[in-house]
């Protein structure tokens, strides 16, 4: 992984890591000003690569950080970290890379929009989520405590 990250750095140089950097900034920007309205924004300025938001507003008619990372899924977006950091409450924390266009970018963004919107119209939905998948929604906590490991066909 350090070579990974060597040669990365190598091919980028000195102002291509500028580059990357700036366009990360401004992604991860991006996505919380367009966001903070519709999620709770513990953190409502200016961010850095990443942007904390909140499932507050969503938890007020109970859905959770995990059951929008599950709805993502389901929208064909790899679900963003979620409880962490620990001192925001159901936290959600989006972290796009230098390489996200602007169309990935927006498509995110409506449908986070859309799964908050849900959250409100049609919570039961979202508890569900997901269902595109050949697995739906596990129990993290006993796949944790009773690991299986088999794969079935």
């Amino acid at each position: 992984m350090c070579l990974r990250a060597y040669a990365y750095i190598l091919l980028q140089g000195k102002q291509g890591l500028i580059d990357v950097s700036e366009h990360a900034v401004l992604n991860a920007n991006y996505i919380l000003a367009a966001l903070r309205e519709a999620y709770h924004a513990p953190y409502p300025d200016r961010c850095m690569h990443e942007c904390v938001l909140s499932a507050l507003k969503q938890s007020e008619n109970g859905i959770h950080a995990i059951d929008i990372a599950k709805a993502l899924i389901d929208r064909g977006f790899h679900p963003p970290t979620v409880y962490f950091p620990l001192i925001v409450k159901e936290a959600i924390m989006v972290e796009p890379t230098e390489t996200e266009n602007k169309e990935t970018l927006d498509a995110f963004i409506s449908a986070m929009k859309a799964i908050a919107a849900e959250a409100v119209e049609m919570p039961e939905t979202l508890k569900k989520a997901p269902v595109s998948t050949p697995v739906g929604r596990l129990d993290e906590t006993k796949a944790a405590r009773q690991m299986d490991f088999n794969y079935i066909d």
